[in-house]
């Protein structure tokens, strides 16, 4: 999703304002919470108490045919939200993450049947270069981010680390940060300078972790920095001096290629041109990967061009047919959830998989956002993906 940065700027700034008395109890609240608890405790001490069932791993997931199956052989589909955050808070200034990412948070979103969580990252934060906070970035940023992927799969959540906004100064068609270089805004494609080593140290920390997916770039638009669509595919996977784009590129190969030189099988999800709207040469320019463990990556909102069914027909279904196939994000700007019910029925019938964007607290028609809260409170937009999910189980 491509919401302005001066909007995260206004939702990290109110969300740390909040953060900064709701996550630290005072003296008062502490010792009611207390008084509370001894006397539920003295109350309760001779009540049996129920066990919790254990819950199970997430799988290792791997390509099959069209389907992604687990370490058994069984066919399993990614449902479930994005975790937005992790890409502007820390460039930002604010922290970490947009909101609180403790256990009882992620209990929350697993409360809503989901078995799949996006994290959006920013490779800047996580190289931690020079102009980053050290609070936030570098080996701070990355404790944060495996902290989370391992309360994920504590509920038995897949985590997909993602990288959402990169270096790499852009004036072109559809610019959105052109003053500044930084990883500030979304890019049109990766960088050489900085993405490359990124994805390196990403599966370096998790190639001992099947159960970690990893989605290469957020929403390449190659296609707008040049009338070309040959082109803009080629620049998509080869990379390097790309018309219309003002720094060198590493393309989804270059990308692939340092994953895989670390040795890491995680499975790889790789996002077509168009701000991942636009798959229809996904197959005739899907990069070589030795671990044949690939799927291929769309976003889909109402405002998109392909956004009716007959697109999806024509679009997708020849590239679901070959590949796993996962829409990374899908969501509507309507405050309501009409078009994604469309879209999970079809997505539904083909045995794709699909996550919301996105589980924080902002305005629904600019986020747009599933939950009024951090206990799960849907939006109206939420309901509909919350209710699809729960009634799936």
């Amino acid at each position: 999703m491509r919401a302005p940065p001066r909007l995260y700027a206004l939702v990290a700034a109110a969300v740390l304002s909040v953060m900064g008395t709701a996550l630290v109890p005072t003296a008062a609240t502490a010792s009611a919470a207390s008084a509370s608890a001894t006397t539920t405790a003295s109350a309760t001490t001779t009540a049996p108490v129920a066990p919790v069932a254990p819950v199970a791993a997430p799988p290792k997931l791997r390509a099959s045919g069209n389907k992604l199956v687990d370490e058994n052989g069984a066919t399993r589909r990614l449902l479930g939200v994005n975790r937005s955050g992790g890409e502007f808070m820390c460039v930002q200034g604010y922290g970490i993450f947009d909101g609180p990412v403790d256990d009882a948070s992620v209990k929350a979103i697993a409360d809503w049947k989901v078995n799949a969580v996006r994290i959006p990252l920013n490779e800047e934060c996580w190289l931690g270069l020079s102009h980053i906070d050290p609070a936030y970035g570098g080996a701070n940023y990355i404790a944060a981010v495996k902290a989370l992927v391992a309360r994920l799969e504590a509920h038995g959540i897949t985590p997909i680390v993602e990288l959402h906004w990169s270096h790499g100064k852009y004036a072109g068609g559809d610019n959105h940060c052109p003053g500044t270089e930084y990883a500030t805004c979304q890019k049109p494609m990766p960088n050489a300078q900085y993405t490359p080593a990124f994805w390196t140290s990403v599966a370096q920390t998790f190639r001992s972790d099947q159960a970690v997916v990893f989605d290469l770039f957020n929403e390449p638009f190659p296609d707008r920095a040049t009338s070309d669509l040959t082109a803009a595919w080629k620049c998509w996977r080869d990379g390097g001096s790309c018309p219309g784009i003002d720094f060198q590129v590493a393309g989804m190969q270059t990308l692939l290629n340092a994953v895989r030189t670390t040795g890491a099988k995680n499975l790889v999800l790789i996002p077509g041109v168009a701000y991942s709207n636009d798959l229809r040469q996904w197959l005739t320019y899907k990069p070589n990967d030795p671990a044949g463990n690939l799927a291929a990556a769309w976003h889909t909102y109402n405002f998109n061009t392909c956004a009716s069914e007959s697109c999806f027909n024509e679009q997708l279904a020849p590239v679901i047919a070959q590949v796993p196939f996962v829409a990374g994000e899908i969501g509507e700007n309507t405050c309501s959830h009409g078009y994604i019910d469309r879209v999970m029925a079809w997505l539904d019938a083909k045995g794709a998989s699909y996550l919301g964007w996105t589980w924080n607290t902002w305005d629904c028609s600019s986020g747009p956002s599933l939950i009024s809260d951090y206990n799960g409170t849907p939006t109206n937009f939420g309901v509909g993906l919350r209710d699809h999910l729960k009634g799936m189980r």
